[in-house]
């Protein structure tokens, strides 16, 4: 979508175009309110501004639409396709990898309560493993700190491949 059109659309629409961003109403709800947008870095520089507020609840939330990394996200809509691409380096991994991966992320649900979160989208499969078991060396503070910054660069990356 033309940045032009997405500063013009209507409340309700402008909130549609960039749901399959992150599940956080409130980030969509200030970034919409936000337009007009001079160009794209505008945009992703008011978005990552507003990602960079958010907290334990926000990732909790965001994290309720997420598929775990190896899993192959169901669905039809926005989210579940970009999901799919993102994660493809670890759909075509070999089955030794895919099983460490899966039982990497038990591990780190275990140890952090939820799911683990990887900006997928330019890694390959050894590289996400790797990340994965580096971070479970992490206390709950510094992981959830790097689990918002891997969401904020997901959220960023589908906002700017989402408007033009």
């Amino acid at each position: 979508m033309q940045l032009t059109t997405f500063n013009q659309l209507p409340e309700e629409q402008a909130l549609a175009a960039i749901a399959h961003c992150v599940a956080i109403p409130h980030w969509q709800q200030a970034l919409v309110a936000a337009r007009p947008y001079a160009s794209l870095a505008a945009l992703l520089a008011t978005g990552d501004a507003l990602a960079r507020q958010w907290q334990g609840d926000a990732l909790q939330a965001a994290l309720a639409a997420h598929p775990r990394i190896g899993e192959r996200a169901s669905g039809s809509d926005k989210q579940a396709t970009l999901s799919r691409g993102e994660q493809s380096a670890m759909q075509q991994a070999d089955r030794s990898l895919q099983q460490a991966m899966q039982q990497g992320n038990q591990t780190y649900e275990a140890r952090f309560g939820r799911v683990f979160l990887i900006r997928a989208k330019g890694r390959s499969a050894e590289q996400m493993l790797a990340e994965l078991q580096r971070r479970l060396q992490n206390d709950q503070q510094a992981e959830q700190q790097e689990a918002l910054d891997q969401l904020r660069e997901i959220t960023l990356l589908r906002l700017e491949e989402s408007i033009e």
